[in-house]
């Protein structure tokens, strides 16, 4: 015999936020922190990495201090090597010896790798405690900073292990992308790229003319103010189009892992050589020939998407290190694998989606089939 009781805990819990868009937006964070942005916080940790620290991170902590608001900084070393359940684990060490608790307020300044751990850490410290978003990348503002996904990397796969956990508001300063190198500001454009691939035919089109008014042909950073805020609005908006219909991936919201099934394989073998918008980058550029194969895309529109990975100085070809067998193997890894299958989102046409039985943005791929794509793209 036994008794049954049911735990009801349906609830609307309304996760909403704002993205301030602009340049120098410190003295923007630090009104909204005087005007109540989160509440009962009496700590702030600014969670940054070493190339940030020093160029944003110690600034925002003396404004922090100026206006009489209890905060330190932590920061771990740059890189996607350091995203990991060891460094989380550190930084989590670090906030207890000095305190922290419950009353805290995390605060997020860096690129996607600062935002993606420092949410996670967020999500988890105290059972979670407010966020707050500083982006100082183009690679954060057009997709780490937004959507509340957090994870970190393991030996076996990446982005595997995290929480979904919304920020209270994002801050995305263009100011800071022209201290970002050349190489970074590229990566960040892969997934510029991937949002007009997935949502909007214009978009995709005003990349095409105007993309060297964001970096030229010679490696130059131009960064146009205009073409700068029409990149970082529109990759805002296409984003929130997908999470606010689907904000814990349950389907839709895999519709902005284009390219990723490849990619995060690429990034992974590289032993994190390539940056994730290089390895993303290639990703796309096997997407979209394998979609052109099953009929998803032209063989006109396989081209324009290559031309422009290639327009903004990003690989499309997979390293000769890293052989077929080895590529495939590390994509059973993905997280979208179910039941042992790799599977894949793929465009339909440029600014759609391919949606496949049920509904479903996310189809199995046969090994053959990849392998044999894999071995045509390569010879």
């Amino acid at each position: 015999m036994s008794t049954n009781f049911r735990v009801g805990l349906q609830k609307v819990v309304d996760h909403s936020y704002d993205i301030e868009i602009g340049e120098g937006l410190f003295g923007a964070l630090i009104e909204d922190l005087k005007h109540g942005i989160v509440e009962n916080v009496s700590k702030f940790a600014i969670v940054t990495d070493s190339k940030v620290e020093a160029l944003y991170g110690q600034a925002l902590l003396e404004q922090l201090h100026q206006n009489d608001f209890q905060a330190e900084l932590f920061s771990f070393p740059a890189g996607e090597k350091s995203k990991t359940r060891e460094t989380k684990a550190q930084l989590e060490d670090r906030l207890l010896s000095r305190s922290y608790g419950r009353d805290c307020c995390i605060l997020a300044i860096g690129g996607g790798a600062v935002t993606d751990l420092a949410g996670f850490l967020a999500g988890t410290f105290g059972r979670g405690v407010p966020s707050l978003n500083y982006a100082t990348t183009l690679l954060a503002a057009a997709d780490a900073s937004i959507g509340g996904k957090t994870g970190v990397n393991t030996p076996v796969a990446t982005n595997l292990i995290g929480v979904f956990h919304q920020p209270k508001k994002v801050y995305i300063d263009l100011a800071t992308w022209k201290t970002l190198p050349v190489r970074e500001l590229r990566s960040g454009l892969a997934e510029t790229i991937k949002h007009a691939c997935i949502a909007d035919a214009d978009f995709f089109e005003f990349l095409e003319q105007n993309m060297e008014r964001v970096v030229s042909s010679d490696g130059e950073l131009v960064l146009d103010r205009e073409v700068c805020e029409r990149i970082a609005f529109h990759n805002c908006e296409i984003k929130y189009s997908v999470v606010e219909k689907d904000e814990l991936e349950s389907n839709l919201r895999q519709i902005l892992n284009l390219g990723h099934t490849a990619g995060r394989a690429l990034e992974a073998l590289s032993g994190y050589e390539l940056l994730h918008g290089e390895a993303i980058a290639i990703g796309i550029a096997v997407q979209v020939q394998l979609a052109e194969q099953l009929g998803y895309v032209t063989p006109d529109q396989t081209q324009r998407v290559i031309a422009l990975l290639k327009k903004a100085g990003l690989p499309t070809e997979i390293p000769a290190t890293i052989t077929n067998r080895m590529l495939i193997d590390k994509m059973y890894t993905d997280k979208k694998v179910r039941k042992g299958r790799i599977r894949f989102v793929f465009q339909a046409g440029i600014g759609a989606m391919k949606s496949f039985e049920g509904g479903a943005y996310s189809t199995p791929v046969e090994e053959q089939v990849l392998s044999e794509l894999l071995n045509k793209i390569r010879s």
